[in-house]
């Protein structure tokens, strides 16, 4: 009678090699005192038996599970699904598996706990470190290591990645400015984040360069979704005086203005032109296509799984912040102030 994969054990692998169990367990860390012959002959068995080591068991035997947790806060998110890319492709050659959790939740407020939750299951005895996108929480009780990609503050209190995100929004202000906006509105990004308080910055720094004013009035605080971005475009061309240009802190927001603009009428970008933040790859394929910031997302996975990775093995990394430098994105969604009466 076959044995079921999950009976299968190491004995087993060892008795049909013609080795021992500790030949077997070199084989299975990757040791390098095993000759050729045999480490083929292991693996051979290993593959046709269908054996699996558990994580548990490997970690107790060598301290590491070669697994690598990543905590999102919304695992459908375009922006999510671009930097699991990019940790995928940096662990792809390493041995490292990865689990991925997600920590969104009807409840916004909930999120933090829900991270807080994932990265108690995940640490230490499941997976050698983490990587946590955007959190909602600001701090973590762990014994791995961490890397936060999008941290709340300047200086957090785990090794980071984060892009370039004032120059990017200075970068959109000052092509918005020299097609001749005078009055942008702004939608932000979820609040906790120091990606939406940098792009904020980008926003207002822009205004004081082009000697504008800064209306209350034109900055909606949003929260890098779609609905938000909707509802916050409605009450921005609800305005005695509306907006001639949009400038939101991420494509999904952006899209959430198109998606309004179009109900009310407005012609994009004739009536009303239209910026995003990301350059997730939808942005490209958009009507019209968007004019967005590129931030690298996919590099920035991949940046924080090296940099997990260096602290996995050396305990420490020189620089405690990796910034990625951002870049406009210039397609069809802007284009000249008109003297239009809609706007």
């Amino acid at each position: 009678m076959s044995r079921s994969k999950a009976s299968v054990t190491i004995h087993h692998v060892a008795e049909a090699a013609g080795v021992s169990v500790s030949t077997v367990s070199r084989v299975l860390n990757n040791k390098v005192d095993v000759a050729v012959d045999t480490y083929r002959t292991v693996q051979d068995v290993i593959e046709k038996l269908g054996y699996t080591s558990s994580l548990a068991a490997r970690s107790l035997r060598s301290r590491r599970t070669n697994v690598i947790g990543l905590v999102l806060f919304d695992i459908i998110d375009p922006f999510s699904v671009q930097v699991m890319g990019g940790v995928d492709r940096a662990l792809k050659d390493l041995h490292y598996d990865l689990i991925v959790y997600s920590s969104v939740d009807s409840k916004r407020k909930l999120a933090a706990d829900r991270e807080r939750r994932s990265i108690s299951l995940l640490d230490n005895s499941i997976t050698d470190g983490i990587i946590v996108v955007a959190p909602s929480a600001a701090t973590f009780t762990n014994v791995s290591p961490i890397v936060i990609i999008d941290p709340h503050n300047e200086n957090p209190n785990y090794p980071a990645v984060i892009a370039e995100n004032r120059e990017g929004a200075l970068a959109v202000m000052q092509y918005l400015t020299g097609l001749g906006h005078q009055r942008i509105g702004f939608i932000g990004g979820r609040p906790e984040l120091q990606s939406a308080t940098q792009r904020l910055q980008g926003y207002t720094d822009g205004l004081r360069q082009a000697g504008l004013p800064l209306e209350p009035g034109l900055v909606q605080a949003g929260d890098y979704s779609k609905p938000t971005g909707y509802i916050c475009t409605q009450k921005l061309l609800s305005l005695p005086k509306p907006p001639t240009a949009i400038f939101a802190a991420n494509d999904q927001s952006a899209f959430g203005v198109l998606e309004a603009a179009h109900e009310a009428g407005l012609r994009v970008p004739n009536d009303l032109s239209i910026i995003g933040f990301d350059n997730i790859p939808e942005s490209a394929y958009v009507t019209p296509p968007l004019t967005t910031v590129d931030q690298s997302i996919e590099r920035m996975g991949f940046i924080a799984a090296r940099l997990l990775m260096r602290l996995i093995s050396e305990g420490e990394v020189e620089n405690s912040i990796y910034t990625i430098p951002t870049q406009l994105v210039v397609r069809e969604s802007c284009a000249a102030r008109q003297n239009n009466p809609k706007t």
